[in-house]
């Protein structure tokens, strides 16, 4: 049986930064609108933001999990490195369009160098599978 190589201390870290900023991003609705609404500007749809929020929420304690259990996969780098650039793609549309505030443009900012970051630790960690 193929077991996958462990990652890179590298990739290990930047998957548990990552997964730390999604689940505090992602409560954040839940834990205080005033709060959030502060940062990113007044919200009309709350539910949409709540939806959005459980969901980053739940991708970040999927790579929390992924990387605590020291295992590489290429479907939680996918997710990892899918996530950020979407969310950091929506980020620069909307803003683009003056459809959300320019501080989302600091979120786009920190997605990208999540998933830099989950890319350079994979390219240094690059090991080849293991037989087990």
């Amino acid at each position: 049986m193929t077991e996958h190589a462990q990652r890179s201390p590298s990739e290990r870290a930047a998957l548990i930064a990552q997964g730390v900023y999604y689940v505090a991003t992602g409560l954040l609705p839940f834990v205080s609108r005033r709060t959030f609404e502060a940062m990113t500007g007044p919200k009309r749809e709350w539910w949409l933001v709540q939806t959005v929020g459980a969901l980053v929420a739940v991708i970040g304690g999927v790579l929390l999990s992924g990387a605590s259990r020291d295992r590489d996969t290429p479907e939680l780098r996918a997710l990892a490195v899918g996530s950020a650039a979407a969310l950091a793609g929506i980020d620069v549309v909307y803003v683009a369009k003056r459809r959300i505030a320019p501080t989302y443009l600091l979120d786009a900012a920190v997605e990208l160098a999540l998933a830099a970051g989950v890319m350079a630790g994979r390219r240094r960690g690059r090991r080849p599978l293991r037989s087990g």
